[in-house]
Parts: C-alpha cells; sequence; structure tokens
C-alpha cells in the first residue's frame, strides 16, 4: 500500500509540469500586455522594457517557459505583477480561507446529502422520496452565482439577518457562502446515496442480516450503508474539487478574499504569474484529494487493499522470474 501510494505522489510531478505548460501556453498567446496594463498606455518603451525585465516577461516563449518550469521545480512561483510580492506567499494567505470555507461546505454537504439520501431509500415511493428528490433536483438546477445572489437578497437585504460579504470577522459571515457551495454537493450526494442504498437493500446479505433477528437501523447504517459506501465516497472526492472550482465563483460574489476572487482579480488585471499559481494549487489539491479518497476506499472495503498489495506482488514476481529467467 505505502508503494501505491509513493507511486501517485510522484504521478503529481508531471501532472503539475502538464498543467504549468498548458496554462503557460494560454497566458502567453492571450490578448493584452501586463506591462501597459501595469504602467499606462502612455508609458515610454524604456519603462516598458524596464518592467518586463523586472517582472522576468521580457524573454520569448521557450526561454520563459523554461524559466517557469525551473521556478516550478524549486518551488518558486515567481513574482506577482500587482503587488510585486512572491505569489506563493499570496497563496498560502488566501488557501487557509478556501480551505475553511470548501472544508464546511463539504462536511455540510456529506450530512445533508447522506441523510436525506438514506431517508429517500428507505422511503422509496413515499412523500418523502419526492420531497427528497424534488429538493436534490432543484439544487443541482440552481447556478451557484445564482443562489449566492438570492441568499445575500432574502437573508442579507431584506430579513438583515446575515451580512452580505466579508469573511474572518464572525461566524455569521461564513454561514451564506459554506450554503451556497454546500446545497449543491449535497444534492449530489444525496441522489447517489439514494441510488446506491437502493441496489444494496435488495442483496441477499442484507435480507440475512435481518432473518438472523438485526435490529432495523443496525441492518441499514451496519450492513447497508457501509456496502453503499464505495460509491458515495467517489462522489465526495469529485465534489471536493468542483468545490474548489465553485469557490471562485463564491468568493467573487461574497467579497471573500480566499484563492478563487484571487483568481478572478488576477485574471482581470493580467497578473500572469499569479494566475498560474492558483490553477497549480488547485490542480495539486485535486490530485491530493483523489489519493485520499483511493486511501478512504481501503478502509472501507478491505478487498481494495489487498488488490493494491497483490499488483505490487504480481510485478515483483514477474520481475523475479524475469531475472531468473535472464
Amino acid at each position: 500500500m505505502l508503494k501505491y501510494i509513493l507511486k501517485r505522489l510522484l504521478w503529481i510531478i508531471p501532472v503539475l509540469i502538464g498543467v504549468t505548460v498548458i496554462v503557460f501556453t494560454i497566458l502567453y498567446f492571450s490578448p493584452g500586455d501586463p506591462a501597459y496594463l501595469a504602467l499606462g498606455d502612455n508609458a515610454t518603451p524604456e519603462a516598458v522594457e524596464a518592467y518586463r525585465i523586472e517582472m522576468g516577461i521580457n524573454g520569448g516563449y521557450w526561454e520563459r517557459l523554461g524559466n517557469t518550469l525551473l521556478g516550478l521545480i524549486q518551488g518558486d512561483l515567481g513574482l506577482s505583477f500587482r503587488s510585486k510580492t512572491p505569489v506563493i506567499n499570496e497563496l498560502i494567505v488566501r488557501f487557509k480561507v478556501t480551505f475553511d470555507i470548501s472544508a464546511w461546505s463539504i462536511v455540510l454537504g456529506i450530512v445533508l446529502g447522506i441523510f436525506f439520501g438514506i431517508i429517500s431509500a428507505l422511503k422509496q415511493n413515499t412523500i418523502w422520496d419526492s420531497l427528497s428528490t424534488g429538493c436534490a433536483l432543484f439544487g443541482i438546477s440552481m447556478p451557484m452565482f445564482w443562489q449566492g445572489l438570492m441568499l445575500i437578497l432574502i437573508f442579507s437585504v431584506t430579513l438583515n439577518w446575515l451580512p452580505p460579504s466579508g469573511y474572518g470577522d464572525n461566524w455569521k459571515q461564513m454561514v451564506l457562502p459554506v450554503i451556497a457551495l454546500g446545497v449543491n454537493s449535497s444534492a449530489t450526494i444525496m441522489r447517489t446515496t439514494r441510488s446506491s442504498m437502493l441496489e444494496v437493500m435488495r442483496q441477499d446479505y442484507i435480507r440475512t442480516a435481518k432473518a438472523k433477528g438485526q435490529t432495523y437501523w443496525v441492518v441499514v447504517l451496519r450492513h447497508a450503508l457501509k456496502n453503499a459506501m464505495i460509491p458515495i465516497v467517489t462522489v465526495i472526492g469529485l465534489q471536493m474539487g468542483t468545490l474548489l472550482a465553485g469557490s471562485i465563483v463564491t468568493e467573487a460574489i461574497f467579497s471573500i478574499a480566499g484563492v478563487g476572487k484571487y483568481l478572478v482579480d488576477s485574471m482581470l488585471a493580467r497578473d500572469y504569474n499569479a494566475v498560474q499559481g492558483c490553477v497549480l494549487l488547485i490542480a495539486f489539491v485535486s490530485a491530493i484529494l483523489n489519493l485520499i479518497v483511493d486511501i478512504i476506499y481501503t478502509f472501507i472495503d478491505p478487498r481494495m487493499k489487498t488488490m493494491y498489495e497483490s499488483e505490487s506482488g504480481i510485478k515483483l514476481f514477474k520481475r523475479k522470474g524475469a531475472g531468473q529467467n535472464g
């Protein structure tokens, strides 16, 4: 299992290099000159060239790409064109805010999604099933920006219960962004939980557990839910990555100084180093989350751990056999 984890961690390196090349190429050929945007249209050619040299954007495509990849290997994402501070320092400060919002949002999504998914599966074709699936369909269909604006309009403007923007002063500022991000995730998790539970509840081992005299909720939680968790965990892992992308919209709407808003502001300012750093951070976190999901699989279903170990054992056996034949 340890070899599998190390192998997955090593695969993150070529992924980040590939993302860097793609993002750099898109930004390089995109219209607009960050030097003129920072200095103004009336800047002299000498001032523009000096700015380009200072920011490291004065070379050609291959030279700048090489410098960018070298900086990535050294852990240097360059300087922000706007603040002239290291991009990695800006990301470290803002990632904590984005992580807090995303973490509370996925907790909300997991709790609501699994709870109502179980209720909907156990009460199939009843009013509770119809209400749960209807709310899930509504939650999935709502665009995140529209949902955020409606939450501000209702709870901030009309009822004046919660602040419409900001983050960090008190817990009330966290409520609306977490709901805006978490509702969509809970709807997706709920639908997956319902379908997985309906399939598991029809299995023979569930009827066997009932025949042995197990209580209703022991059968549901210990036998049914545990065996239904593989697709649920998969969806939860995907939703974690989606929340990072969704934070771009949410942080812009609620004026939260996180990675998402930093990415939007950097794109508008043609701050290429900052844009590239944000995308790399999202790609790295997504890869780590996928690895964590694969590790969780082994705790839910021991057969997954056996499969990973057997793959390593088969490869080792083949190598020994090849060595003996040689």
